[in-house]
């Protein structure tokens, strides 16, 4: 396909990128991005490349990631809880500032032939150009200049978060939480440059209310900082900080907007990054997304013989694993929203949690990677030393460990098939979304006493993850033993789940299957 001018609209990570992949492979076109602030003006602090957003990025494009990884600060991960801290070596992850990475795509772009135009606001209508990429963020002019043709949505999140900086470098990334008189806030931190760490901080509503930042956010002007706010972290932070101070730039609390569009395209208009789609900050960064959508638009213009065949490749290929890391990262968010209720869990289970939280990772993936971490976690979950954890056949071993609840014990965690209809249990069918949303909320409230709560539902996967959130959360609302059904395909998220600590026993509903054998006559249980 013959492309002679393409405009793009954003001089973002996203749009540059795009310009550069566009202009390497159609050498022959004229490439223009279009960046309304100055090249060195921008928001933010670090942003962070997991390994397999560096494998995708070295595979369109070896040049400019080894230019990024030559600018990046690598680390590790780690998760504390008060003193107590859990590491997670990954030598993989990367971190860069927001404006190095900038300079460095602006550079590549250049190199490619791209020419960039900045302090200009351009409209679509007064483009001439075969093609334009919309790359324009989060609050992109072009999506809700045509609405009616991109058909957005928007979800605002209940929890609240904030954005800042300090001028150190962090020994690893670092979640932690930290409870004040008024609530608990949660770190999401990580270093970015030898001299310089991002912090991410959110919170829940009530507790945001209670420390007075509903004031201080209708008091902080839209270019200024919340330095209210960031005066009161500080101090609730400073030991990880190290007495550093926090850094604020136009820092103030938001709610996350998770944006779809119906239409990612309409005619020679092409939606990318942001723009078209937003998935929460905890399971990657909105940059990630932005390049990987790159890499989908180039491969589709190569690959079709119009601009109108190219458009619709690009959207109906990449648009799958978009909302998928959206569905993820809804479960993520709530995962984090309701984070303060999982800080009694020692800190190895509790990055067990972490890890399988939205059922992107299994245990087992989590094991391989980080053996003796897990081992000392599911030491926590079984009241084993740490040295009687199995290194292989986790989930077997998780689904045959004993469980004492009350005055009851249950000789492993698949629950014996007559117990769901024992008159002390009560069954409850479960089929919504989500488990923070108001029909969950609504039967959490209502809840019968009873010894047992029995969880059923659709046999679908997706379901089943919305029963392990609920079950969870109906765990710290009963004393009842919570079980959950779940199809046998789902045994391994079962085992993550009960390694969570998110319910007490499972039971398989493929009665032909094997896995299902222990909880016949082998169960036993003391009532």
């Amino acid at each position: 396909m013959n492309l002679e001018r393409v405009a793009v609209l954003g001089g973002g990570p996203g749009g540059l990128y795009a310009a550069r992949l566009l202009k390497l492979s159609h050498p022959d076109a004229e490439v223009t991005v279009y960046e309304q602030s100055a090249p060195d003006k921008t928001f933010g602090f670090g942003v962070g490349l997991a390994s397999r957003t560096q494998r995708n990025l070295r595979e369109a494009d070896s040049a400019s990631l080894e230019a990024i990884v030559a600018a990046a600060h690598p680390h590790d991960m780690s998760m504390q809880v008060g003193e107590h801290v859990a590491h997670l070596p990954n030598g993989d992850l990367l971190a860069i500032a927001r404006t190095s990475l900038l300079e460095v795509l602006q550079q590549q772009a250049r190199q490619a032939g791209v020419r960039l135009h900045f302090g200009e606001r351009r409209d679509i209508a007064g483009l001439d150009a075969d093609l334009i990429i919309a790359a324009d963020g989060i609050n992109s002019g072009t999506r809700a200049q045509f609405a009616d043709r991109f058909d957005p949505h928007i979800e605002t999140g209940s929890g609240l978060y904030l954005w800042c900086g300090t001028d150190f470098a962090l020994p690893s990334a670092l979640f932690t939480p930290v409870t004040t008189e008024h609530g608990t806030f949660v770190a999401h931190a990580y270093p970015y440059a030898p001299h310089r760490s991002t912090f991410l901080i959110e919170t829940d509503e009530d507790t945001w209310r209670r420390a007075g930042f509903d004031v201080s956010t209708e008091q902080t002007a839209p270019l200024d900082s919340d330095e209210t706010s960031l005066h009161y972290l500080q101090e609730a932070f400073a030991d990880t900080l190290q007495h550093h101070p926090l850094v604020g730039n136009r820092t103030r609390w938001m709610r996350f907007r998770t944006i779809s569009c119906g239409h990612w395209h309409s005619g020679n208009v092409v939606l990318l990054g942001d723009a078209a789609h937003t998935a929460h900050y905890s399971i990657g960064s909105g940059t990630k997304l932005a390049m990987e959508d790159a890499i989908a638009l180039d491969h589709a213009l190569t690959a079709s013989p119009n601009l109108e065949e190219a458009l619709a490749h690009y959207e109906r290929t990449r648009r799958p694993a978009v909302e998928y890391l959206q569905h993820i990262a809804h479960r993520s968010e709530l995962w984090w929203e309701s984070f303060p209720q999982r800080m009694n869990l020692p800190v190895e289970q509790l990055l067990i949690a972490y890890m399988t939280r939205a059922g992107k990772v299994s245990l087992s993936r989590f094991h391989d990677t980080a053996p003796m971490l897990v081992r000392k976690g599911l030491s926590s979950y079984a009241d084993l030393p740490a040295d009687a954890i199995p290194g292989t056949d986790i989930t077997d071993w998780i689904l045959g460990q004993p469980l004492d609840h009350g005055d009851r014990r249950f000789e492993h965690r698949i629950a014996p098939a007559d117990l769901r209809g024992a008159t002390t249990t009560t069954v409850l069918d479960i089929d919504f979304d989500s488990a923070w949303g108001p029909e969950a909320t609504a039967l959490i409230e209502t809840a019968p006493t009873a010894r047992t709560l029995w969880l059923t539902g659709p046999s679908t996967r997706s379901s089943l993850l919305s029963r392990l959130d609920f079950a969870e959360r109906l765990g710290h609302h009963t004393d009842s033993v919570v079980v959950v059904e779940a199809p046998t395909s789902c045994r391994a998220d079962v085992a993550a789940g009960l390694a969570s600590v998110r319910m007490h026993l499972a039971f398989f509903t493929d009665p032909a299957t094997p896995d299902a054998d222990p909880a016949s006559s082998a169960s036993r249980v003391l009532t």
